[in-house]
């Protein structure tokens, strides 16, 4: 339990993502995965429009989900290899607890979409840092599968896309700590024109 500002910092600071297929069993229980997601839905939401949603995608349905993006794949791609539906297999079989992130912006509304957009990805955020503080790992993908209008249409409603697809359980390898960028890349001050 996070008790003081040291441990928070040091939870931040320590957060990797994992690869999905390195992720294996002992996923985490659906009281945990529960508490993850009541986190992750505690994210800024200008309007409380909560305009994302959790599909979570079951180890009993993984069958199911094998069989959508191989379908999925057919049509996207018809002359897609063997190696690219035993990808499409494996990954619908990636192990540990597997969220799918969906954007839900509600159109029309005076809050602009991309403030909603933003919002989704602060959810998911929230998500990886949820898993990381519970003593899991977690690995955010998308890839094509997430821009697959049959995809799309079997986990989204309408007006709705595929933010990602979020892998949690433990990790099999060591998480490496990838190059980050050095803040005078990424932070200037501003100097007002006159």
């Amino acid at each position: 339990m996070l008790n003081d500002r040291s441990s928070l910092l040091s939870l931040l600071r320590t957060r990797r993502s994992a690869k999905p297929r390195d992720i294996r069993g002992d996923p985490p229980t659906r009281q945990q995965l529960d508490e993850m997601l009541t986190i992750a839905a505690r994210t800024p939401d200008h309007g409380k429009l909560h305009p994302w949603r959790f599909v979570v995608i079951h180890e009993g349905q993984r069958d199911e989900l094998a069989t959508l993006l191989r379908q999925a794949l057919s049509e996207e791609n018809p002359d897609a290899t063997a190696a690219h539906q035993k990808k499409e297999e494996e990954f619908s079989r990636y192990e540990g607890s597997l969220v799918v992130l969906v954007s839900s912006p509600v159109r029309g509304h005076k809050i602009p979409v991309w403030e909603q957009e933003l919002s989704c990805g602060a959810a998911g955020m929230n998500l990886l840092l949820a898993a990381h503080a519970l003593g899991y790992v977690a690995g955010w993908v998308t890839g094509w599968r997430a821009y697959s209008p049959r995809v799309t249409a079997a986990l989204c409603r309408p007006g709705e896309r595929i933010a990602g697809f979020i892998f949690i359980g433990r990790c099999a390898v060591d998480l490496e700590e990838r190059p980050r960028p050095p803040l005078d890349e990424v932070v200037s001050d501003w100097s007002p024109k006159s």
